[in-house]
């Protein structure tokens, strides 16, 4: 692999697409709205303040429910709009390396979504003003929350290059990453378990990224979480990867 062209690819994708992201109201917008529902959910819907404890467990739990519909609406425009505004032919025609390209956007993608979570931070400092916290769990938080955010975005970056349609894009999305992540829930997996026995509904547990956050969420760092997260974005760079590239050959 030419690492030099991948890492010049991937570092003109990323100027790209955060100038584009910033020229218009697309990020402002969608920064506003996600830390106005987060902090709904924080503080309005889980009763933070009723609750008594100095942890930000009401805040990191509704993270995946809100990012499988905020991740694929920040990243279904990074192909379909490019199809629309009359760019793919051109940029597509471009002697780029395709993986650097895709890694390029996807990473755009990924410093506006850790910039919205880097913007929550107050809601940490305020729960040290409220007693004792424990802050290496809630940084590991954090961290693992940021880098399922990137798995979201992955799967919306996908399927953004199988299809002309934002919308069409975001819908297929927020989808996937409904079944990706109610696969966890206790209901689900519970009546699966019923249906086919428990082993089965353990096996589709282990297929959502409820399953692997939740471990995060209790303080610990478990590998085979983080392997799963890091793995499914590789798996959907390498298909976002051949889309563009089947889209690349059908334009010559």
């Amino acid at each position: 692999m030419d690492w030099t062209g991948t890492m010049a690819s991937i570092k003109a994708a990323w100027r790209r697409e955060i100038s584009a992201y910033f020229a218009t109201p697309l990020a402002y917008v969608f920064i506003a709205i996600f830390l106005l529902v987060l902090g709904i959910f924080t503080w309005d819907l889980s009763r933070f303040f009723d609750t008594g404890a100095a942890d930000l467990g009401p805040f990191f739990y509704w993270h995946p429910w809100l990012f499988m519909m905020f991740m694929p609406a920040l990243a279904m425009r990074l192909w379909a709009e490019e199809t629309n505004s009359g760019t793919a032919e051109l940029l597509l025609s471009l002697p780029v390396n395709l993986p650097g390209l895709v890694i390029g956007k996807l990473l755009a993608a990924w410093s506006v979504a850790a910039f919205a979570l880097i913007l929550t931070f107050p809601w940490w400092i305020t729960v040290n003003i409220l007693g004792p916290a424990d802050n290496a769990a809630i940084a590991l938080t954090y961290f693992v929350s940021l880098i399922m955010a990137g798995s979201y975005l992955a799967i919306g970056a996908a399927v953004s290059a199988l299809t002309r349609s934002a919308v069409l894009a975001f819908v297929i999305g927020v989808l996937i990453a409904f079944l990706l992540t109610a696969a966890g829930w206790p209901l689900v997996s519970g009546a699966v378990a019923d249906w086919l026995g428990p082993s089965a509904g353990d096996a589709v547990a282990q297929f959502s990224f409820l399953t692997h956050f939740e471990t995060a969420q209790r303080g610990v760092l478990e590998l085979r979480g983080l392997f799963f997260f890091l793995g499914f974005t590789t798996l959907c760079i390498a298909l976002n990867t051949l889309f563009v590239a089947q889209r690349r050959a059908g334009a010559q």
